[in-house]
């Protein structure tokens, strides 16, 4: 069984280094840049969303609490955004530590947070998934998501 619980203030600076550290290997691997351009690039993407830090109106940044050896333990983060006026969320980060993968938090967590969802009246969950991540797309097709397009990129030269 899964919890999802507000960040508190003091898990922030961690949740900051890890979406900075992986975010920038996505953004470096993806899109081509320097890890050191990529770097920046979270930075920025993680304090446009979070100017004040954790006080934040219109973002939610949620920590995954999961039954590990019968003691309640943080076993991931859920980042996301809701949109009343279209009734959705859009998921911007979704993690499960690599040693708590594959045990069934990261299903849970959606289940979760689809219940959270239906309390509020919102009905939809967007996201995007990097091409890569295969198992992600994995998780995401069995909880019930569709592909509704593709995120493309061309490098120019010249």
């Amino acid at each position: 069984m899964v919890v999802l619980r507000g960040m508190r203030q003091d898990e922030y600076p961690a949740y900051c280094q890890y979406f900075i550290d992986d975010y920038s290997q996505e953004i470096a691997r993806n899109y081509g840049h320097s890890l050191d351009v990529a770097v920046e690039l979270a930075k920025k993407d993680l304090h446009r969303s979070f100017p004040n830090g954790l006080e934040s109106n219109e973002h939610s940044l949620l920590c995954i609490d999961g039954e590990v050896d019968g003691e309640c333990k943080l076993v991931g983060y859920l980042w996301h955004s809701v949109n009343i006026g279209d009734k959705s969320t859009f998921i911007y980060d979704f993690f499960i530590s690599n040693e708590h993968r594959g045990l069934g938090y990261g299903t849970q967590s959606i289940c979760a947070l689809e219940a959270q969802l239906l309390a509020i009246g919102i009905n939809q969950i967007k996201l995007r998934v990097a091409y890569h991540n295969e198992r992600a797309l994995k998780l995401y097709k069995d909880v019930g998501f569709e592909v509704t397009g593709f995120n493309m990129s061309k490098k120019l030269s010249g």
